[in-house]
């Protein structure tokens, strides 16, 4: 097989642009000569890349995966350029994806004692939702991802592509503003309950809403407000607006300082697992020297 790293770089402008004459200007070539250079990469891994039947173009299935292993292969190539360059890049920031409630609560505290076991470890954090985390990880534009573990998504992260380490086993609490007697303005025990809640699609929402799938408690729920970050609906809770479910490490200070107590007993508490993915088609050397040391920690000093 005879490959041309400029195909390659051709196929990676044109997965970031989805436009053939967009890719050729970047790539300083003509669209016939760049459209050329696609057909040549595509005949020589004999599969269809591009799916030129939309607008803006897509990529195959194949195409999606061949463009991890695209990128890492220019990466590695800038990588070794750079090093015989005399371009040290041994502190190079590892790039993580990670869902708002995470990147705002659980990164922090969560990195800084993983530090203590792995050692200075220079990131970039990018916060989005978790389906967009997931698209990031797939077509290899981030180096890790912090999200939830969803056992029930429709589409699952294949664990050979995608390796998991579960760093933490946390909780949504029902939560309320106090009475002046410290009991809870809003209980789960009342007739109508105003709810704050999350937004459709939510991976939290979703959660929530197979808690209370068949329980009649739902139909005393009044839902007053909706968001998709819990730290919106932390904030509407502190308002006294109505209660929410929350994760436990989004209110721990509230909880000890009496500023928010539960709304319900722990029947009421729903499991969650964190996870910390990568994807094994990419061999950054950050990321597999942090593997490697994470391997040799023990599971409770990942867990906390």
């Amino acid at each position: 097989m005879n490959l041309e790293t400029k195909w390659l770089e051709d196929f990676v402008a044109l997965a970031n642009t989805h436009s053939f004459s967009a890719s050729a200007r970047q790539r300083h070539v003509t669209q016939p000569a760049f459209s050329r250079r696609i057909r040549a990469l595509e005949q020589a891994l004999g599969v269809t890349l591009v799916d030129r039947t939309t607008t803006p173009i897509g990529l195959t299935p194949e195409g999606q995966l061949f463009l991890v292993t695209a990128r890492n292969l220019v990466d590695q190539l800038n990588e070794s350029l750079s090093h015989l360059r005399g371009l040290s890049i041994a502190n190079e920031a590892l790039d993580i994806v990670a869902a708002h409630s995470l990147a705002l609560s659980f990164f922090p505290p969560w990195i800084s004692r993983l530090q203590k076991g792995v050692g200075e470890l220079p990131t970039r954090l990018n916060a989005m939702n978790v389906g967009e985390a997931i698209h990031v990880l797939r077509e290899g534009n981030c180096d890790l991802m912090l999200a939830y573990y969803d056992p029930f998504a429709t589409m699952q992260l294949d664990p050979e592509l995608f390796p998991s380490f579960s760093i933490a086993q946390v909780k949504m609490l029902p939560v309320s503003l106090p009475n002046v007697d410290g009991s809870p303005r809003f209980s789960l025990e009342d007739e109508s309950i105003p709810y704050l809640s999350y937004t459709q699609g939510a991976f939290l929402g979703r959660s929530v809403g197979m808690l209370l799938k068949n329980e009649p408690l739902r139909l005393r729920l009044r839902t007053v407000y909706e968001t998709a970050m819990a730290e919106g609906l932390k904030g509407m809770v502190l308002q006294g607006v109505g209660l929410a479910w929350i994760p436990d490490f989004c209110i721990r200070d509230e909880l000890k300082s009496k500023k928010l107590v539960r709304a319900g007993g722990e029947g009421w508490d729903i499991p969650l697992e964190i996870r910390l993915y990568r994807c094994s088609l990419v061999h950054k050397p950050g990321v597999e020297r942090l593997w490697r040391q994470m391997m040799k920690l023990p599971r409770d000093f990942l867990q906390g």
